[in-house]
Formats: structure tokens, C-alpha cells, sequence
């Protein structure tokens, strides 16, 4: 009778402690989800990547702030820019890069088209083809 009596309360005492392992996470679960109230879908998936990892919900709410004033700022001055151009200038200013680098490059792209352009005058079919080709790679 003493063995089964002893058995049951290491049992209990080993059934205890591993539901007190588990508790600080399920505590952490719900409190996350409590903070979490009435946000959804990728902003509700963030709050709660970043509550469960246990780093302060404020940094990925900054972040995102940050990005999202970026794009303001970014969308605000491509003003009047359209197609390739707008979105090389969005690429770069949205990465940090000046602005000017991606107009320099397109610049550059356009000059040497029409250099290549000019050198083909009187080239025809898969000559000039052929020549655009290479006067363009180099």
C-alpha cells in the first residue's frame, strides 16, 4: 500500500513539474494574444513573432512606421517619373541609395545606345544585329 501511495505522489510530482515547464510559454501565449486584440493578418503575424520572441512589440512597430514613411517620402518625390524610371528611382530610394546613381546609369545606357546607334548606320538584318550586340556589351 505505501509503495502504490509513494508511486502516486511521484507520479503527481512528475506530472506537476512538467505542466510548470510549460506554463511561463502558454502564459506568454496568452498574454500576446491579449496585446494582440484587434490587430489582424500581417500586422497581427508580426506583433506576435516578436511578443513570443519575447523583444519589445514597439521595435517592429517603428520598423514598420519607418518603412512606411520611406515609402511616403519615396512615392512623394518620384513625382513625374513613370515607367522604368520611376521604378529604378523607387529601387534606390527605397534601399537608401541616392537617387542620382540609377538616373547616372540609365543615362549612361541611353548614351551608349545611341553611339552604338549612330556607329550602325548603313548595317542591315543580323549584321546589325550582330553589331548592336557587341558595340552594347562593351
Amino acid at each position: 500500500m505505501i509503495k502504490h501511495v509513494i508511486a502516486a505522489l511521484g507520479l503527481s510530482l512528475c506530472l506537476a513539474a512538467a505542466a510548470h515547464a510549460e506554463n511561463p510559454q502558454q502564459n506568454r501565449m496568452a498574454d500576446c494574444n491579449k496585446q494582440a486584440a484587434g490587430k489582424k493578418g500581417d500586422e497581427r503575424k508580426a506583433f506576435m513573432s516578436t511578443c513570443l520572441s519575447g523583444k519589445p512589440a514597439e521595435a517592429a512597430i517603428d520598423k514598420k512606421s519607418a518603412q512606411q514613411q520611406r515609402m511616403k517620402d519615396c512615392n512623394a518625390s518620384a513625382t513625374g517619373k513613370k515607367g522604368d524610371e520611376r521604378k529604378a528611382y523607387m529601387s534606390n530610394c527605397l534601399s537608401g541609395k541616392p537617387a542620382e546613381a540609377a538616373i547616372d546609369k540609365k543615362g549612361a545606357q541611353q548614351q551608349r545606345m545611341k553611339d552604338c546607334n549612330a556607329s550602325a548606320a548603313g548595317k542591315k538584318g543580323d549584321e546589325r544585329k550582330a553589331f548592336m550586340s557587341n558595340c552594347l556589351k562593351n
